[in-house]
């Protein structure tokens, strides 16, 4: 009995170390507030990272804080990146913030509901210094009413 307990306290320690040890570390994190719950198609959320580390990989990914009266179930991006020489890639993306019967996916609390979208995994920044991402809505509306804020994340993946 006291051998079985042993090897359960053992395999307990090693599994929490190995969890806590695989993970990732926040290295970016930054929202833009959208005036009066209006993104407009000329407001360009910008946002800046320094980076100092060429060998590690990150994940990339976005924030998108809505209100109810989101009148989407889906949302078009276009981001862009700026390297520190120069060099830009743009894609256009599309994510879905419901699901078909208008179940918001994410988290939420009234009014509110939060969604993370992934972009791009295992990511390496090749070059030290400042990168530039530009998110801009893609919908047809001009005016996309019912987004509180848009947001940036960078995670160092820990293995």
């Amino acid at each position: 009995m006291r051998r079985k307990k042993i090897n359960t306290g053992i395999f307990l320690i090693f599994l929490t170390v190995f969890i806590t040890a695989c993970g990732k570390n926040v290295l970016f994190t930054d929202s833009a507030d959208i005036p009066d719950k209006t993104w407009k198609l000329t407001n360009i959320p910008e946002f800046r990272y320094n980076s100092a580390d060429t060998t590690g990989k990150t994940d990339i990914s976005f924030i998108i804080r809505t209100g109810s009266d989101f009148p989407y179930r889906n949302i078009f991006l276009f981001v862009t990146a700026i390297s520190p020489d120069g060099r830009s890639l743009t894609d256009t993306l599309e994510y879905d913030l419901a699901d078909g019967k208008g179940r918001w996916y994410g988290k939420g609390s009234g009014d509110v509901h939060e969604l993370r979208l992934p972009w791009r995994s295992n990511v390496y920044f090749p070059l030290n210094g400042e990168y530039v991402f530009r998110i801009q809505h893609g919908m047809r509306s001009t005016d996309l009413r019912g987004v509180y804020d848009i947001g940036l994340r960078i995670e160092k993946i820990t293995i």
